[in-house]
């Protein structure tokens, strides 16, 4: 039962920081593409890079707190489902060249940032 609220707890956390990170974004760019769902995918995949190669390698997180980290708040916080509706629409309405930069960029930026947090957690 504890597992499952740190999940819970930590889910909670997360889609609240999707919904204000997704929505802060479009105060500064146009709603013509998905920035939002890519920015918080962004943060995400950081995130997650940074809880399982530095704090679960260093042995600073407890299974509890990895629950809540990464199940709870990273899996409320990326929005894969998100990703792939808004792409779905780009489609439907032929916008073929979003549809495809959305791909692209979410697949690149999202695993870059897990890399590349990787690669820094060895200092």
């Amino acid at each position: 039962m504890k597992n499952i609220l740190m999940v819970f707890f930590g889910s909670g956390i997360g889609g609240i920081l999707r919904f204000w990170g997704s929505n802060v974004v479009y105060k500064f760019l146009p709603a013509t593409f998905p920035y939002g769902t890519l920015f918080v995918n962004f943060i995400g995949s950081t995130l997650l890079g940074f809880f399982m190669y530095y704090l679960d390698y260093k042995k600073l997180m407890d299974q509890n707190l990895k629950l809540f980290l990464t199940i709870g708040l990273c899996g409320g916080l990326t929005t894969f489902s998100t990703f792939s509706y808004e792409t779905i629409s780009l489609l439907k309405n032929k916008e073929y060249l979003f549809a495809g930069v959305n791909v692209i960029s979410n697949i690149l930026i999202t695993l870059t940032a897990l890399f590349l947090t990787y690669k820094l957690s060895k200092f």
